[in-house]
């Protein structure tokens, strides 16, 4: 065998595949300069960790697969066990295989084999033309008994010179919430345990040298690609070594290998930058631009009836809504919860997808062909996972719910989650949903939600998480089969099923319940560490937010919208005519920029005043940018601080102005500062981003939406 040196991106990835046991990522970071296969060798040697008084009489190195066979201490990569036997594992290289094609993904298969515990393990690399790698493990049963798999994650080495994590927490209407600390001795582990990826889940658990920031630092990210129970972790050794890792988290008893059986964890995806964190988004952005699934068209600003309506569904009320949601630039008219058999609450009909003929006598004919002739596509709500305990369904089939045999799981919004993992009841929600969109062809998007957790998930008295996972993404992926040119959005409960599995199958997420534009600064700027904004619902919603009864004012609340899928939670027939040219004001302007938003570069600066906030996005070619400066609160200067703009061309000259067609924010000074008097300055990208230029003196909860353009 062999070391592998693959380079793709800005990142390097130095295998040692020598010797009998499993190989070792001897680096995953930064240029190494150029290496010959000389240098290759003497770098491995260089870094070999010596024997050291109590301890094992030979150097102890971390392999793809951790194993206390080869003197590991901390977490197994693998644990499992075939009736209490086959609990360690020692296994022996039998073959590596690299295709290391220019300007394709680089691919590494590495296949070993434990003959004494009957098992074969795969370990499957591939580094991509962003630098984004990718790492998946498969184990195989080759024994005559079962084999258990209770965990099997894949990690990865990180150096020393990290020592600091970051990862993101939250709650419903407060997802993806930050925190940092010291990375110190032990293991920092993140569990979701919720049968979705959850409100709290980390997304991206960061590791990088002290004080690293959006725009400085080398950092080293990894995702766990999963709609189930998960872990994340880090892990620091008294040994020296310092790892990330995460993969799926099976409860007792759910992955259980019969012989001949294989089990692959989830994929674990992993970023290195030395460009801060907004270095790791530009290459999981690029990547996922780069899918062929990815939406190809100019996302529609679209409009969702639920704070508008809730369940009072009425035709001539809809239609109305419909008519003013046109007239300022809608582009997508969503009807959410409530059209359905029984659906006049939360309490009841779920299951029952049937459009209800006490609501809609003619169906929902007249309200899509009302849309529709208006120029808008039309979408629907559904929630496919899920059954109410007052609903048809559930009367027939009350075996078809995930539960422990003799009880039924605690309610949560007066729901169960219905088994998919049930032939007859999977069948039957195909049927309803590709019936619903055969009976409605021009139905374009599906706004799926997930509102619970799974509690005591199990299927014939077994846990289930798993397979009930599959069997969504087995859903999903049929109906996309039987109906290609239907969108579908991942909701759940608002941001809970945010992962990049789950994003295989959808079209963009929708990060949060909360229309409160201030709360969604932080959920939308940590959503986009994962995610461009192309994928992130953004909504403008009422003056008075329904979650939190917190009022903006209407541009404060359209900036915050503008940077993502933007569209409008609000009922508009109740909007004054001033209001409402405004809103179109916005949404003219949002889709004049959209070619921008959608494919450029997104930047978040790193402002010393932490009542502003300054973000944007810059062109792929660097020829122009839109940044917005966001007053979240009062600041400690009485004169705003100059904002710096970074991720331009150092040498090119931009015009930069206030976005034009929509009103400024509210200013607390007796005179604008002399460029903005001046309707613009124009300066080079090294200045704007060294010496900046200084912004007006914001009130409280307002935004400054600045377009640069070429100079002329």
């Amino acid at each position: 065998m062999t070391i592998v040196h693959l380079s793709r991106g800005d990142t390097r990835l130095v295998l040692d595949c020598r010797g009998e046991g499993l190989p070792r990522i001897v680096h995953w970071g930064a240029d190494l300069g150029p290496v010959t296969g000389a240098d290759l060798a003497a770098l491995v040697e260089a870094v070999r960790p010596p024997v050291v008084p109590s301890g094992f009489d030979a150097p102890t190195v971390l392999s793809l697969l951790p194993e206390a066979s080869a003197g590991w201490g901390g977490r197994p990569g693998l644990a499992g066990h075939r009736d209490g036997t086959a609990w360690s594992t020692a296994f022996r290289l039998v073959d590596v295989d690299v295709a290391d094609a220019p300007e394709q993904t680089a691919r590494v298969r590495v296949r070993a084999v434990d003959p004494d515990a009957a098992l074969t393990l795969t370990v499957e690399l591939d580094l991509d033309p962003t630098g984004l790698l990718t790492v998946r493990h498969r184990v195989r049963n080759d024994g005559t008994t079962a084999y258990e798999v209770r965990e099997l994650v894949p990690v990865l080495p990180v150096p020393p010179v990290a020592t600091e994590l970051l990862d993101l927490t939250g709650r419903w209407c407060r997802e993806r919430s930050p925190q940092r600390h010291p990375w110190q001795m032990g293991t920092w582990v993140r569990e979701g345990r919720h049968g979705r990826t959850g409100h709290d889940a980390t997304l991206l658990l960061v590791a990088g040298e002290p004080g690293f920031t959006f725009g400085r630092g080398e950092v080293w990210a990894v995702h766990t690609a999963w709609s189930g129970d998960h872990v994340t972790f880090a892990q620091r050794q008294p040994t020296g070594e310092s790892t990330l890792g995460g993969g799926e988290l099976p409860a007792p008893g759910e992955v259980r290998l019969a012989p001949g059986e294989e089990y692959a964890t989830p994929l674990l995806y992993a970023v290195h930058s030395t460009e801060g964190l907004d270095g790791i988004s530009a290459v999981l952005h690029t990547h996922l631009r780069s899918r062929p699934q990815h939406p190809g068209t100019p996302r529609p600003v679209t409009l969702n009836v639920w704070e508008a309506v809730y369940f009072d569904h009425d035709l001539t009320r809809l239609t109305a809504l419909a008519d003013v949601a046109a007239e300022v630039g809608v582009e997508r008219f969503v009807l959410d919860d409530g059209w359905f058999t029984g659906r006049r609450h939360d309490r009841a009909g779920l299951g029952d997808w049937y459009v209800d003929d006490t609501v809609w006598p003619d169906g929902l004919h007249p309200l899509v062909d009302h849309v529709t002739g208006l120029g808008m596509e039309f979408g629907l709500w559904v929630e496919p996972e899920m059954v109410s305990e007052d609903s048809d369904l559930f009367r027939s089939h009350p075996e078809w719910v995930l539960r422990v045999p003799g009880r039924l799981p605690p309610s949560w919004r007066h729901q169960q989650v219905l088994d998919l993992v049930e032939p007859a009841a999977y069948g039957f929600v195909l049927d309803r949903l590709d019936g619903l969109l055969a009976e409605y062809p021009k139905i374009a998007y599906l706004k799926w939600d997930h509102n619970r957790d799974l509690t005591e998930a199990g299927h014939q008295g077994r846990p289930a998480v798993r397979a009930q996972t599959l069997a969504v993404y087995r859903l999903l992926d049929e109906l996309r089969r039987r109906h290609p040119a239907v969108e579908i959005e991942s909701c759940a409960s608002g941001g809970a099923r945010v992962d990049l599995e789950i994003l295989r199958r959808t079209d963009r997420v929708w990060a949060s319940d909360t229309n409160d534009a201030l709360e969604r600064l932080p959920v939308q700027r940590w959503t986009g560490l994962l995610l461009p904004p192309e994928l992130i619902g953004t909504h403008v919603g009422p003056e008075r937010s329904k979650t939190t009864g917190r009022r903006h004012d209407l541009g404060f609340r359209a900036a915050t919208a503008l940077f993502g899928h933007s569209g409008i939670e609000w009922d508009l027939t109740s909007v004054g005519p001033a209001d409402r040219a405004e809103l179109a004001a916005w949404v003219a302007l949002h889709k004049r920029l959209r070619p921008l938003l959608h494919s450029g570069r997104t930047v978040r600066v790193d402002h010393p005043d932490p009542a502003v906030w300054v973000y944007g996005v810059v062109a792929a070619d660097r020829s122009a940018a839109v940044y917005a400066v966001a007053q979240l609160a009062t600041s400690a200067t009485r004169v705003p601080v100059p904002v710096r703009l970074p991720g331009l061309d150092p040498h090119r000259r931009y015009l930069v102005r206030p976005a034009e067609g929509v009103p400024g924010p509210a200013v607390l000074q007796r005179d604008a500062p002399g460029w903005l008097a001046d309707d613009g300055v124009v300066l080079t990208g090294a200045a704007l981003a060294t010496l900046g230029l200084r912004p007006p003196a914001l009130h409280p909860e307002q935004t400054l939406v600045l377009e640069l353009t070429p100079a002329t």
